[in-house]
């Protein structure tokens, strides 16, 4: 057993991970052709306005829950709704945000677009801390207007006038996953602004416009797009009910920073925080790269169930330096 928990701890996560990201994106691009449909309430982007998807993301259904006048929403038509919510719930606490960092398609295509750019020699940008602070809010307030926007379709909101049905999953339409990820499957039709009403007009011009921020953004900081995600949100809301954790021993830490500078989405308090044992920020997408990054035994830690399934060694943070300096 010590041996095989040596070989784990010595093992690279960012490879096991390149490798469940292809078969995730596979999977929930492409999984209908094989007649697989794991659900329609996943905590990931796998988007209902893709043919033959492998699942079906949880807000586009949410949305359409949360469209139902109230007197609906709060009667027996409620149980479907809490029924979806479960459903969602129990999916995510196996995997907590690791969703985003294993299984969402479009944080794979940011990883596939920061690989372009790495190619291609352009420098990315980072963020100061209160920009960052600042940035990190943004992605709460579209959790909101997601929710009140539908509500307000058959729901007289703050005294104001009821909203047409086109607004009735205002996400989706700007949602970069509507217009990208039918075209792995050669569908290109989400490429464009719908005119045939003024509200779909602009929620279709301004996915055009987020798709362009995706595409580039992308090339410039890696997972742009995460820090602005309400499913982000979303997830954080139950993230300590979950099942992973990632915990830290600050007494153990030395304060290198290698976990900082590792961190895709740029997360100060991974390496700044040494009072919390659990350090899962609302922007951390679990990709652990900060427990393989880190060189001091048992200071990182990812748990399941509350048992050990991968944790930061000396040897390990070696020998994978090792592999790196031969080019493997």
């Amino acid at each position: 057993m010590n041996r095989i928990k040596r070989a784990l701890y010595n093992s690279s996560v960012s490879r096991f991970r390149f490798h469940i990201q292809w078969l995730a994106f596979v999977l929930l691009v492409y999984g209908g052709y094989l007649a697989i449909n794991i659900g329609d309430q996943l905590p990931t982007f796998a988007c209902v306005f893709t043919d033959y998807r492998g699942g079906s993301c949880y807000l586009m259904g949410f949305q359409h829950q949360m469209a139902l006048p109230f007197d609906r929403l709060f009667s027996g038509r409620g149980i479907g709704v809490l029924t979806g919510l479960m459903t969602f719930f129990l999916f995510f606490i196996l995997l907590n945000k690791a969703w985003c960092g294993f299984v969402c398609p479009l944080g794979t295509i940011q990883d596939w677009l920061s690989g372009l750019r790495k190619k291609m020699s352009v420098r990315y940008s980072t963020y100061s801390r209160s920009s960052f602070r600042k940035i990190g809010k943004i992605k709460y307030i579209f959790l909101t207007l997601l929710i009140l926007i539908p509500m307000a379709i058959n729901n007289s909101l703050f005294g104001l006038p009821k909203l047409n049905h086109d607004f009735a999953v205002p996400f989706c339409m700007i949602c970069p996953g509507r217009t990208l990820l039918p075209i792995f499957q050669g569908d290109f039709s989400q490429l464009a602004i719908d005119f045939s009403s003024k509200t779909k007009m602009i929620l279709t011009a301004l996915g055009m416009a987020i798709t362009g921020m995706f595409l580039a953004g992308s090339l410039y900081k890696k997972r742009f797009i995460c820090l602005f995600c309400p499913m982000s949100a979303f997830h954080y809301i139950f993230a300590k009910a979950a099942l992973l954790r990632i915990n830290k021993d600050g007494s153990k830490c030395t304060r290198c920073g290698n976990c900082y500078r590792v961190c895709d989405v740029g997360i100060h308090d991974i390496a700044d925080d040494l009072d919390n044992k659990n350090i899962l920020k609302d922007d951390c997408m679990m990709c652990f790269k900060c427990v393989e990054m880190c060189p001091e035994n048992d200071c990182l830690e990812v748990k399941f169930l509350g048992l050990p399934v991968y944790k930061a060694t000396e040897e390990g943070f070696f020998t994978r330096m090792g592999r790196r300096g031969h080019g493997k």
